[in-house]
């Protein structure tokens, strides 16, 4: 495969994540952290319900557990947390408890080879790992292996360009509306739902995918 290989993508978005989750471990969060997560918590919220309230979720590329908690929300759900660190998904289990973590089966995979088997479960969330990964033969890669595995729907994160204008540096990270969406119906997806971080103005966007036929 030309370019980034998976692993690599993995391998940076583990040191990414590890920076994030220090954030979250200092006290106090600061204020914008704050805002940031309410909001990210308020659209997986939304993703959730329109994709039904699914009973059994894949949490793919998990890190630290970040999602756990509004996942968990639903009392029935039952929660699959996938990441190809065991090391981080110990430090994850460690950051939660009671009963949430009881409803939780963490195991070490690559998002590329999930090692479960086809329509094993109602939903794969994949928030983190989908959006920094800018290479579309790799995005195809996920999400055919979503596409396997979930017997319904999916739900992502892109950064999608939006109105505003930014520097060079920053136009490289965001990914053009039409290629991803046209990705997603290439893999064997429609669209059923989506949302802005802000609307035009804010460049995450989350995307609720179902099955096509």
């Amino acid at each position: 495969m030309p370019g980034q290989s998976p692993s690599t993508v993995e391998l940076e978005f583990a040191r990414q994540h590890d920076q994030e989750h220090a954030q979250i471990c200092c006290q106090p969060t600061p204020r914008r952290l704050r805002l940031t997560f309410w909001r990210d918590e308020q659209l997986v919220r939304n993703a959730l319900k329109v994709a039904g309230e699914p009973g059994l979720v894949l949490d793919v590329a998990c890190g630290a557990g970040r999602f756990w908690p509004v996942l968990g929300e639903h009392a029935n759900r039952v929660i699959l947390a996938a990441d190809p660190s065991p090391d981080t998904l110990d430090h994850a289990r460690s950051h939660h408890g009671g009963a949430l973590l009881q409803r939780i089966k963490t195991f070490p995979s690559s998002a590329f080879t999930l090692g479960l088997s086809a329509n094993a479960v109602d939903c794969i969330f994949c928030l983190q790992l989908f959006m920094h990964i800018q290479a579309s033969e790799h995005r195809l890669a996920l999400l055919r292996e979503f596409h396997r595995v979930s017997r319904d729907t999916v739900i992502v994160s892109v950064q999608i360009e939006g109105r505003l204008k930014l520097g060079h540096a920053s136009q490289r990270n965001l990914t053009d509306k039409a290629c991803v969406e046209a990705e997603f119906l290439a893999a064997g997806f429609s669209v059923v739902w989506h949302q802005d971080f802000l609307p035009g103005l804010a460049f995450k966007r989350v995307y609720v995918l179902r099955k096509a036929g």
